[in-house]
């Protein structure tokens, strides 16, 4: 394909995504007022289906929710793999739009219907022009990215088999409208669920010489876990140790014999993430000891690290340039939270962009997760148009 065909291509599939951008927005309100919780995701796939079905586009459903669709090009190529994920969270909605969650507790407070919603609109686009490019486009509408299961379940069901590089989206509140950012290397650390379960021997809190107290020893980690990061980490290498959560005995006047502490840890790199839980671990098993009771520790590897591999990174940076002019793109730092879209990145290449839509005029700078959570929808046409113009350019190159 020559510059004037590839200039062509591009133009028409602006003009194919802008001239969805209305059923884009509204099919994403539709989604804001009707969350579903992961793997509850069962009225969102059937709208997606149904979307794809009046697009002709072939696809198949995963269990038990979510969809892998593909759209094959004119003739043979690589396979680049798009992903948006759908969960909604247990977050109560606080904030007053039309489109307002009317399921109570639940809402899409971090943003998956606009994921859903940007990919549709660039698979009806890609499909629109699929007799002009070569190779095939699969597009995966994930599930339970939330609880960092949905992108496992996904490759597990077939998701990367034949699959040449991954891209991602993230629409992203702390970026300007329209802000695109896709940095080569570390982009969200990996996520881990701690647990520690320390056992003593409940008594009489008048007699606390005759028992071993177990929330002395959950209140020493607490306190002591937190030199890993300060003093056995590479400052150089970030790390965070968050316990943020302790359940600690019966009553005010029983010597507690129980104490459960839950937390969170994020790192980028694998050495990092290997030393802190070696450290916390045997952190609990020594406090324990040292007041003679005992400790059992759970440690989950939740998701892998999001790493920007360097040229796909780059070929997004310069899709972006061309699509929305040189100011559009930023780089912004890394986050420590956490994405399970790593889990693609462990089978191929790829990367991960955000795409902002925080915007002070529509109020739409409330951090992800919050009950007053919302996105500025001009970012919506942004991100459909970057997920169909990547493919476009990945699949038009002679060599990766």
């Amino acid at each position: 394909m020559n510059q004037v065909e590839t200039k062509k291509l591009t133009s028409e599939v602006k003009e194919l995504i802008l001239s969805k951008e209305k059923d884009m927005i509204a099919f994403r309100r539709h989604l804001h007022k009707h969350p579903e919780l992961s793997l509850e995701e069962i009225e969102t796939t059937k709208a997606l289906a149904e979307k794809l079905d009046e697009f002709g586009i072939s696809y198949r459903l995963t269990e038990p929710t979510g969809i892998i669709a593909e759209i094959k090009g004119a003739g043979p190529g690589k396979t680049v793999l798009l992903r948006a994920d759908m969960d909604a969270l247990s977050v109560q909605q606080l904030n007053d739009v039309s489109y307002r969650s009317i399921e109570e507790g639940k809402m899409h407070a971090c943003g998956h219907d606009t994921h859903v919603s940007m990919l549709l609109n660039a698979a009806y686009a890609l499909n629109q022009v699929k007799d002009q490019f070569n190779g095939t486009v699969r597009l995966i509408f994930q599930p339970a990215e939330e609880i960092a299961t949905g992108a496992k379940l996904m490759v597990e069901q077939g998701a990367v088999d034949g699959v040449d590089n991954a891209f991602g989206i993230h629409i992203w509140s702390g970026g300007k409208t329209g802000e695109v950012s896709c940095p080569a290397g570390p982009s969200f650390a990996a996520a881990d669920v701690i647990r520690v379960y320390f056992t003593g021997r409940g008594g009489h809190a008048a007699q606390p010489h005759l028992n071993i107290d177990a929330a002395i020893m959950a209140s020493q980690y607490v306190i002591n876990a937190q030199s890993i990061v300060s003093r056995e980490v590479d400052p150089l290498q970030p790390a965070v140790v968050t316990l943020g959560k302790m359940e600690v005995g019966t009553r005010f006047n029983v010597v507690a014999e129980n104490a459960v502490i839950e937390g969170t840890i994020r790192t980028f790199d694998p050495e990092t993430r290997d030393k802190v839980e070696a450290s916390l671990k045997h952190y609990a098993q020594e406090i324990a000891q040292l007041y003679g009771g005992q400790a059992v520790v759970e440690y989950d590897r939740m998701t892998e690290p999001v790493n920007n591999e360097e040229h796909t990174a780059q070929l997004v940076q310069k899709v972006a340039a061309e699509a929305f002019g040189e100011e559009s793109v930023e780089n912004l730092p890394p986050t420590m939270g956490g994405e399970d879209f790593g889990y693609y990145m462990t089978k191929i290449p790829g990367a991960f962009a955000t795409v902002g839509s925080g915007n002070a005029e529509k109020d739409t700078f409330w951090a992800h997760h919050s009950g007053r959570f919302n996105v500025d929808e001009d970012s919506l046409k942004v991100g459909a148009e970057l997920y169909a113009q990547y493919a476009l350019a990945y699949l038009a190159q002679d060599a990766f």
